[in-house]
């Protein structure tokens, strides 16, 4: 299968604009109440995702933590099921039923969006255990952020992932912040990248803000697995230009440091270095920057107008006595569980 990263860097550039595009679109429509439920914006971290898909064939696995939107997009979902997803639409990515928290596209091998921090690492061990288990020659790529490094799950985890040699990428998106604190007041070590060293998986730093530099390194790890499966460790330094949240100000940061990355601006520098190459013009740029919009508003246009998911179909995937009990309310199972419970008395 193809890498993404073979394809034109102005394509990505593309998905670049088109990621940025949509969360701030998400953001109006936040704002407007359309959109109910926290969402996280992942404005300022674009190239961190591109350049990792771009190293990646389409049937290697992903799998994320809240701040989804982006993986969902880089992967292949369309604008249309992510926007619909956050209305909370039944033609949504994960049918109306998960929210900005909980992307999910199996088609695409996108697997959350898990909105318990570091819960969802001790996933991506299974899965790159399935994967090896298997003979495939898969690798499972792990997004996190910051904060997760000091929970239990994501130590556990690493244990078992360097136990087993599993193929998976550990990529940690070190935005500085974990919600509202910083990675100095609340981690002991100066870098992120040294808590793989404890469990003996490899490590590396990555400028985050450039796309090149993510897809490169990215890709040779990836390369290295492939021939002879073993996990890496990636610190990939980025930076958030909204909240944590929408429903955080961010008062815990200066302007001035804000304005220090806004002028590193991951998207502003793949196109600086595209157009000195002769690769990118402006008016290209802005055909794609129109495009991405027009897409986005078109998302926008295609959740309002979507079905509401029926009052029925909220119980939908809940499991219950180990069987699936799709549109049963819970009054109705503890009628069914009394009911069973006499008939064997």
């Amino acid at each position: 299968m193809q890498r993404l990263e073979q394809r034109d860097e102005v394509e990505m550039l593309a998905l670049m604009l088109l990621i940025r595009r949509f969360e701030e679109r998400a953001s109006q429509q936040y704002q407007a109440q359309k959109i109910g439920g926290f969402c996280h914006l992942y404005i300022g971290q674009e190239a961190v995702v591109t350049g990792a898909v771009a190293a990646v064939r389409e049937d290697d696995y992903i799998i994320t933590a809240y701040r989804d939107h982006a993986h969902a997009l880089a992967r292949g979902t369309s604008a249309n099921a992510c926007m619909a997803e956050l209305f909370g639409k039944a033609t949504g990515c994960s049918r109306g039923l998960g929210g900005s928290m909980h992307f999910f596209d199996r088609q695409n091998h996108m697997y959350g969006g898990h909105a318990i921090v570091g819960a969802h690492v001790p996933l991506a061990a299974g899965m790159a255990f399935a994967s090896r288990y298997r003979g495939e020659d898969r690798v499972t790529l792990c997004f996190f952020g910051d904060g997760a490094i000091n929970q239990g799950s994501f130590h556990e985890a690493l244990n078992l992932i360097a136990l087993y040699n599993l193929p998976v990428v550990l990529i940690c998106e070190n935005n500085l912040f974990a919600m509202g604190t910083s990675v100095k007041r609340s981690t002991s070590l100066k870098q992120i990248v040294d808590r793989a060293e404890g469990y003996d998986i490899p490590g590396e730093i990555v400028d985050g803000m450039n796309f090149r530099e993510v897809r490169d390194k990215l890709t040779e790890i990836v390369g290295s697995i492939r021939k002879d499966p073993h996990p890496a460790f990636v610190e990939i330094r980025t930076y958030r230009y909204r909240g944590h949240s929408m429903s955080d100000p961010a008062s815990y940061r200066t302007k001035e440091e804000l304005e220090k990355y806004r002028l590193d601006d991951p998207i502003t520098r793949l196109r600086a270095q595209l157009t000195r190459e002769g690769k990118l013009t402006n008016e290209q740029f802005d055909q794609r920057d129109k495009k991405a919009k027009e897409t986005v508003i078109a998302s926008v246009k295609f959740a309002e107008s979507s079905p509401e998911l029926p009052v029925e179909k909220v119980y939908d995937y809940v499991y219950f006595n180990g069987a699936v009990e799709a549109g049963v309310s819970p009054a109705k199972r503890q009628e069914s569980a009394a009911a069973a419970a006499a008939a064997t008395e």
